[in-house]
């Protein structure tokens, strides 16, 4: 963890949406973090859950080449894009984390390095639930190239158990101002992922991941997995994490976003 630690312990604001909620709010509220820490330097955790099965496309993907949206409308599955890049991920139940800091005394000024310090933070966390996980070491090149969804294999510094990615993360940076967000699979729902993304005849249909309650061995719910990654963030950036209450005017922000850009088939669908 070494010297980025401060004598003084600073604080970070925490969001926990136990209430699961639609994907272009999620995706708003993010937005709204990260814009906020672009006005002074602060962190925010924030950690929420999906009220359906949500497909997140990441910034640079193009819809028809990653997804099936005859399949995803049959299914009732929504589509939203991220304002991260990354790949194709499937959110439902699970715990999605983000956090979005303007602290680069904390973190750095290098995209690589501030993910793989979320990344260790994560990993503490998981060893409160009794896992032992660790980090990928490399990124296969047919996974970096094509367009496999996010969680075929394990990409370099993402957290995976017995080689099976456990958590999919992205992350956007203007500056030393960053957002990283992820998702955590409660349950393995591989099965609906593989009917909504393109069929493949190159044999890279089969996907690299494991779930927590896999990993477990037990079923395990929202807020036991958020409390040990909250403790887990706490002790590796020795931070204090104080509760953070949306105000009115946040959510009227929030509120815009969803609707002028989240909401919006421009900016799902890239037209």
């Amino acid at each position: 963890m070494g010297d980025r630690h401060m004598t003084s312990r600073k604080t970070w604001y925490l969001l926990v949406d136990r209430t699961p909620k639609d994907g272009r709010w999620n995706m708003a509220v993010d937005e709204f973090l990260f814009r906020q820490v672009q006005q002074a330097p602060l962190t925010y955790l924030r950690f929420y859950a999906w009220d359906k099965p949500t497909v997140s496309l990441g910034f640079y993907q193009k819809t028809e080449k990653v997804l099936d949206l005859e399949v995803c409308r049959r299914q009732g599955v929504d589509i939203v894009r991220r304002m991260t890049g990354g790949k194709l991920v499937l959110h439902h139940e699970e715990v999605t984390y983000a956090v979005a800091s303007s602290e680069a005394d904390i973190f750095s000024a290098s995209l690589k390095e501030s993910y793989r310090l979320v990344s260790e933070a994560l990993i503490l966390g998981l060893k409160r639930l009794g896992l032992e996980a660790n980090l990928a070491s490399a990124t296969p090149e047919n996974y970096k190239r094509g367009n496999l969804p996010c969680f075929s294999f394990p990409a370099q510094d993402e957290i995976e158990i017995k080689g099976k990615k456990l958590i999919g993360s992205a992350q956007k940076r203007v500056g030393q101002t960053f957002l990283q967000h992820g998702s955590i699979p409660l349950r393995n729902n591989t099965s609906l992922l593989q009917l909504l993304t393109p069929k493949r005849d190159d044999g890279q249909s089969s996907l690299k991941m494991i779930s927590l309650e896999e990993a477990l061995g037990r079923v395990i719910e929202f807020d036991e997995v958020v409390a040990a990654l909250i403790s887990g963030f706490s002790e590796y950036f020795n931070v204090e994490i104080r509760p953070k209450v949306l105000t009115e005017k946040d959510r009227e922000e929030i509120y815009h976003l969803e609707r002028e850009k989240y909401g919006n088939p421009d900016w799902v669908f890239q037209r």
